[in-house]
């Protein structure tokens, strides 16, 4: 629920209410408390349950380069498939993936209705997406202006992506990475590792296992060996352990 106009300038007029608010709205503690809150009300009163609905709090890992926010990227769309759920990305229901793939089945169609699109103003098509109201994938680490990009569709928070890769580049690398770690997988797996992991420097069975294990592996931080050690706790200011699989992974690869 929104709050009123009144309640906003009654917190506008207090340092301590905003002060408050701006803290709350900068802890992922208390942000995942109201949100598993919530879920476990609607789950229970669905079930007709009481009592614990989620097993844990939270897990939160901190990414420390783009080989760990690809591999944890990979590892959440590729859930359905590891889960045996699915066997296609374009049939992982509920998945980020899901919607890229069905907004860029839109775009090829619009494409070829030339008339249809020009009736359209941006911010419709932008609408119409499946994929609206996520951020986009590919990322220009040149170009790109660096700090915030703020979304005028009000329908997602930025226009900034995250990966130095096309959206292609990422599917193509979704699909290999399933028929790797998925039994009943179609296709077979193709003779060439592709570029976006040679410029990572990782090896066919490194990436697989990075993806596959990618929970197991990285618990606070994730990274390569060099990004963890340089980083230090904000409360105890020592450094974060990396387990010994994950270390001799990125080794492997080197």
């Amino acid at each position: 629920m929104e709050p009123t106009q009144p309640e906003i300038n009654s917190i506008a007029g207090c340092p301590i209410k905003r002060e408050e608010i701006r803290s709350r709205l900068s802890d992922i503690s208390w942000w995942m408390r109201l949100l598993c809150q919530r879920v476990a009300m609607r789950a229970n009163r669905e079930d007709d349950e009481h009592g614990r609905f989620f097993q844990d709090r939270y897990k939160a890992t901190r990414l420390t380069d783009e080989a760990s926010l690809l591999a944890c990227a990979a590892y959440v769309d590729l859930n359905p498939i590891r889960a045996a759920i699915c066997e296609r990305l374009e049939e992982s229901d509920f998945t980020s993936v899901q919607c890229r793939i069905e907004a860029a089945q839109e775009r090829a169609q619009d494409e070829s209705f030339a008339n249809i699109q020009s009736q359209r103003t941006p911010a419709a098509k932008l609408r119409h997406r499946r994929d609206s109201f996520l951020s986009p994938v590919s990322i220009d680490e040149l170009l790109d202006p660096v700090g915030p990009c703020a979304s005028e569709s009000e329908e997602r928070c930025s226009e900034k992506g995250f990966l130095a890769m096309s959206l292609a580049s990422y599917l193509e690398l979704l699909d290999w990475t399933a028929r790797q770690t998925a039994s009943g997988k179609r296709g077979k797996t193709p003779a060439s590792v592709p570029p976006i992991l040679q410029r990572l420097g990782l090896d066919r069975a490194s990436w697989c296992e990075l993806v596959s294990d990618f929970g197991k592996l990285f618990c606070t931080v994730a990274g390569r060996p060099g990004c963890v050690d340089a980083m230090r706790s904000h409360r105890t200011h020592r450094r974060y352990h990396m387990r010994r699989r994950a270390r001799e992974l990125f080794a492997d690869a080197g």
